[in-house]
């Protein structure tokens, strides 16, 4: 007999990692309880911070997120981990799972951590790591880190999504400034300096702040450098310490609340078209009623416009 969702969500409430990662599960398949569940827990969100990871692969941000939520667990703060990964093309789960890589934590009741896949959702996220971002946030966790699939430069949902973005570079990664093209130069919060052992540390630093020096502050803010060793441990302090200043300078100047607001817009919107979509397509005959639709608008039978009105009439939507 499957558990009430009430007492499912009290026990998500209550930190029961059992729970957690059932709740994760049932999110990501799309089971039907997923959706009560989080319409029953989204009053107890709100309070957890959001810290983002990217950066090309190579970069060192498993580590990096290994550390800095050790870090924040000595300070006996609840802490959550979702690592997105690549989709395995055989199975569809997430492969080189990060939590391989973070099994020092795996008897820390404080922290939980999952992998998940994209199965194939573009832009560095999977298709429900804010549902699970949530979840987690009403598990009582209080800081919930994000790390990202390595990203290229249009690949940068993360930025609508978490509180603070941190992207995360290396020296010698072939022509280093490239990699700070558009996209990633316009979402970094914070810029950490990985592997800042290696050859070549300052002049990226260097080439970066003259590259930062170009680019207007965002409300005051001007994105720092930091530089670590992520696998010796060495300038977690101070990214944690950065990332701290970064939250009061959010906070005090509105940011995060605009930022949230705009957030919940696109998320609206997003479930508005979800909503729409299954209308339309639902039901046993949806999908073959749009292979047909495709095919007769393929042979020019039908013009595109005349068959989504015909589709949209059908499902008692109107045009």
């Amino acid at each position: 007999m499957s558990l009430p969702v009430e007492k499912w969500a009290e026990q998500v409430r209550t930190g029961d990692v059992r729970a957690i990662a059932r709740a994760i599960t049932a999110i990501e398949n799309h089971q039907a309880e997923a959706e009560e569940l989080l319409r029953r827990l989204f009053a107890a969100t709100g309070r957890a911070y959001l810290t983002g990871v990217t950066g090309a692969p190579g970069t060192g941000k498993s580590t990096l997120v290994d550390r800095l939520a050790a870090y924040y667990r000595k300070r006996e703060e609840a802490v959550g981990v979702i690592a997105v990964d690549p989709t395995s093309p055989y199975t569809g789960g997430a492969i080189l799972g990060d939590r391989i890589r973070m099994q020092s934590h795996a008897s820390d009741q404080g922290m939980f951590i999952r992998s998940m896949a994209t199965r194939g959702f573009m832009g560095g996220l999977a298709r429900a790591t804010a549902e699970v971002a949530w979840l987690l946030d009403a598990a009582g966790k209080q800081e919930v880190l994000i790390e990202t699939v390595g990203v290229g430069q249009d690949e940068i949902d993360i930025v609508r999504l978490a509180d603070c973005v941190l992207v995360v570079l290396v020296p010698g990664m072939g022509d280093d400034i490239q990699n700070l093209k558009a996209g990633l130069m316009e979402i970094a919060d914070i810029f950490v300096l990985n592997k800042a052992d290696r050859e070549g540390a300052s002049r990226l630093e260097q080439q970066l702040m003259a590259m930062l020096s170009l680019v207007m502050p965002r409300d005051g803010w001007h994105p720092p450098v930091v530089r670590t060793v992520a696998s010796e441990s060495k300038g977690i302090e101070s990214l944690a310490e950065t990332i701290g200043r970064f939250r009061k300078h959010f906070e005090a100047s509105g940011q995060r609340e605009r930022k949230h607001a705009e957030h919940w817009k696109r998320r609206l919107l997003g479930l508005i078209e979800s909503r729409l979509v299954e209308r339309v397509l639902g039901g046993a005959d949806g999908e073959a009623r749009l292979a047909e639709m495709a095919k007769e608008v393929a042979e020019r039978r039908k013009d595109p416009f005349t068959a989504v009105n015909e589709m949209l009439k059908k499902s008692g939507i109107g045009v």
